[in-house]
C-alpha cells in the first residue's frame, strides 16, 4: 500500500500541466500534462549549441571542387629540356604556374558533418522545449486541422492567437495536410512534422504550435 502510494505521488510529481485553447483563440477548460522529463528539465545552452551547429553543418553542400595537377588535361611529359634554351625550367604544362594549369591550393569536395552524441541531441531538445514552455512561448491546440485548406483561415487562427506577426513554429502530425498546404504561404510559419523537428527548428522561432497529439507524442517519445 505505501508503495502504490509512493508511485502515485512519483507519477504527478513528474507532471505539470498548460492550458489548452481553441481555434478561435480562447482558452478551453481542459489541461493538458506536461511531463517534466521533457518540459522541465535545466536547460543546457551548450547543448543547444552543439545541436544547433550540427544540424547547420549537416546542411551544407561542400560541393566546392577544383582540378589540382594531377586532375587537369595536359602532357606529363618535360615541354623542353632542362638546359640550353635560355627559358625557364619546367616539368610539366600541368604545373600550377602555367596558365590552363592544376590548382594549387585550391577548394575541394569535404563533408561539414559534425557528430552529435545522442544524449547530448536528446537534451538539447528538451533543452529548447522547456525553454518555450517556461517563457510561456508554448502554444497547445485543441484541433489543427483546417478543413478549407485556405491560408486566410490559418492566418485568422494566428491572428486570434495574437502571434499573426511573430515566428512561429507549428508541430503536427504528419498526416495533417491541411496545415502543411496552409501554411506554406505565410510569412514567418514554419510548419513541421512532430517525429522529425530539429532544435534548430525550435531555438529558431518565437512561438511554438502543437496540438494534443503532438504534446502527447512528445511526452512519451523524449521521456
Amino acid at each position: 500500500m505505501q508503495l502504490m502510494a509512493w508511485y502515485t505521488c512519483q507519477k504527478y510529481k513528474d507532471i505539470m500541466k498548460i492550458e489548452i485553447y481553441n481555434k478561435k483563440g480562447k482558452k478551453t477548460s481542459k489541461k493538458i500534462d506536461l511531463n517534466k522529463n521533457v518540459f522541465d528539465v535545466k536547460a543546457s545552452e551548450h547543448s543547444i549549441y552543439l545541436a544547433v551547429k550540427s544540424e547547420l553543418a549537416a546542411k551544407r553542400q561542400g560541393n566546392a571542387h577544383s582540378k589540382n595537377r594531377s586532375e587537369v588535361r595536359g602532357g606529363g611529359t618535360k615541354p623542353w629540356k632542362q638546359k640550353g634554351t635560355g627559358r625557364a625550367r619546367i616539368g610539366s604544362l600541368r604545373n600550377p604556374s602555367r596558365v590552363h594549369g592544376g590548382a594549387a591550393f585550391g577548394p575541394q569536395k569535404r563533408t561539414y558533418s559534425v557528430k552529435l552524441n545522442k544524449k547530448t541531441k536528446l537534451l538539447a531538445r528538451k533543452s529548447v522545449l522547456t525553454i518555450k514552455a517556461k517563457s510561456k512561448q508554448l502554444i497547445v491546440l485543441d484541433d489543427l486541422h483546417i478543413d478549407s485548406f485556405k491560408t486566410k483561415d490559418l492566418l485568422n487562427v494566428l491572428t486570434l492567437l495574437k502571434v499573426n506577426n511573430e515566428k512561429i513554429i507549428i508541430l503536427c502530425d504528419k498526416e495533417n495536410k491541411s496545415i502543411y498546404l496552409s501554411s506554406r504561404n505565410i510569412k514567418n510559419v514554419n510548419t513541421k512534422c512532430v517525429e522529425s523537428f530539429s532544435t534548430y527548428d525550435i531555438a529558431n522561432s518565437s512561438f511554438l504550435l502543437a496540438d494534443k497529439a503532438s504534446v502527447e507524442y512528445l511526452n512519451e517519445k523524449l521521456n
